[in-house]
């Protein structure tokens, strides 16, 4: 686990680099997508999706239903990548305006969402 300050700019920055962000996207889809069939079904996003969230959290009860329900556009009863993509970008955008502009101290999880913003600008150069 690890320190870090952010504020909204850090997680909307992370999610408007399209390249690093869907690079992201695409390595947690394969994480937890353990049968490798290029979906995410319900018992895969019950089992691994709580190490996304942004503080490492465990998933609530029927979450994962939920989940389903908001983001299975096809209604396949599973995630594809481009539904995948739409429920991290819709959760960095969330977490963004729940943090807003002032900076706040959090503490990051391994892998987390967070983590993975603040790395991110850690690794942009500043613009003049």
């Amino acid at each position: 686990m690890s320190i870090a300050v952010v504020n909204s700019f850090t997680v909307t920055e992370f999610v408007n680099d399209k390249a690093k962000f869907d690079s992201f996207v695409k390595e947690w889809f394969a994480m937890i997508d353990e049968n490798g069939d290029g979906k995410l079904s319900c018992d895969e996003i019950r089992g691994r999706f709580g190490m996304l969230l942004p503080f490492g959290s465990e998933t609530p009860p029927q979450m994962e239903e939920e989940i389903l329900k908001r983001f299975d556009e096809d209604g396949n009863g599973a995630l594809d990548p481009t539904e995948f993509k739409s429920l991290m970008t819709e959760i960095m955008h969330a977490v963004a305006r729940g943090i807003g502009g002032s900076p706040i101290i959090v503490a990051l999880g391994k892998n987390s969402l967070l983590l993975k913003a603040v790395q991110h600008e850690l690794a942009t150069p500043p613009s003049s």
